[in-house]
């Protein structure tokens, strides 16, 4: 009984090997597709609304807007912006779209708001905390969402919408920072949402890189550690969840002289716990991950638990390369050619974008 019984188990391990190397050898690389972003200042940050429509934004008060999927781009700057940088994009619509500002000056950390395409803005929040660090924003509808800053003075100032008009104070709620604790305005993507009430946080700075959650939008947070390598200069830079349990955090150090730490980790309850994945083939840090996206129902969902990442190699953020996984960070795959990217983000598997240095956009397409 026994023999029969380790017998089907080798058959059955020996079918799953075969079926494993079958789907790796159906692995298609995407297709990358240079756009003309209409800018040639870096872009940081990139929010598809649906495949037609995509913001982007980033130095020098830029941002960057195309409404036909990338075939042309009309770039802007904000009116008194000129000398921010705009880490963090988010949108609804054409004409509906939020942007986050970081500056040398406290009152330089803003958020913005158009209604109207991008040809007005409003200021929302002004940052007057005079150690303020704001990294990113993330948004559950157009009226509800949170904006994410570094520690200070042993809180998380954090701050909430409940009407897309006016932000208040939830420093209150969130969990009590570790000393040195902060998050990276990489991409714009440390923090992220899902569903109607679920965030993640993704930080660094401290002895453990964490991630803080919450399931009510913003009223209660837990903090979980991650494996993660964090110092001073190093932890989890970007975070996404697929679902209300499973996600995925990337980090790496912006420490030239380390540069071998750029992993990312995976959890399936929700964040409470992280299993680092296969390294991926990028040093530095990654900036931004996000993943491809759902194709559908049944034999052709497919790429669930796909992955594309950015990273970036100090000091120069220029040289850094892109990668992606099929299954969740088992198996790697370079994209090439593909260098000083840092943000990625899918509207659908056909429909993502990769933004970076010097104005560049490239369309990804699985």
């Amino acid at each position: 009984m026994l023999k029969r019984l380790l017998t089907a188990l080798l058959i059955s391990e020996f079918a799953c090997a075969i079926l494993s190397a079958q789907e790796l050898t159906t692995i298609h690389q995407p297709t990358l597709t240079p756009q003309n972003s209409g800018t040639t200042s870096g872009l940081i940050s990139v929010w598809p609304v649906n495949p037609q429509v995509v913001w982007a934004c980033g130095r020098n008060g830029t941002f960057t807007v195309t409404t036909d999927g990338g075939q042309t781009w009309t770039a802007n700057v904000v009116p008194g912006a000129e000398m921010l940088q705009f880490r963090d994009v988010q949108a609804f619509s054409a004409d509906v779209a939020y942007l986050m500002s970081i500056g040398d000056n406290p009152t330089d950390f803003r958020v913005y708001k158009t209604l109207d395409g991008g040809a007005t803005w409003t200021i929302q929040f002004e940052n007057q905390i005079p150690l303020g660090f704001y990294d990113g924003f993330a948004f559950w509808t157009p009226q509800r969402g949170i904006l994410h800053g570094d520690s200070v003075n042993g809180v998380f100032p954090d701050f909430r919408t409940l009407d897309g008009m006016t932000w208040q104070d939830i420093s209150a709620n969130m969990p009590p920072p570790l000393p040195g604790e902060f998050s990276f305005a990489s991409s714009g993507t440390c923090v992220t949402t899902q569903g109607g009430r679920n965030a993640w946080i993704a930080t660094g700075g401290a002895d453990v890189a964490r991630v803080l959650a919450t399931t009510d939008q913003g009223n209660t947070w837990n903090a979980y550690d991650t494996p993660l390598f964090s110092s001073p200069s190093a932890g989890g830079f970007t975070v996404d969840f697929r679902d209300p349990h499973h996600g995925i955090v990337g980090g790496g150090d912006l420490d030239p002289g380390d540069p071998n730490n750029a992993r990312t980790a995976v959890s399936s309850d929700g964040g409470q716990t992280w299993t680092l994945t296969a390294a991926p083939p990028v040093t530095g840090a990654i900036f931004g991950l996000s993943y491809v996206g759902r194709t559908g129902r049944g034999a052709g969902d497919n790429l669930g638990r796909a992955v594309v990442i950015t990273a970036n190699d100090p000091p120069t953020f220029a040289t850094g390369v892109a990668a992606w996984t099929p299954d969740e960070g088992n198996t790697w795959f370079t994209l090439p050619g593909v260098s000083g990217f840092w943000a990625v983000a899918f509207a659908t598997p056909k429909a993502g974008w990769l933004v970076g240095t010097d104005g560049r956009i490239i369309k990804i397409s699985f």
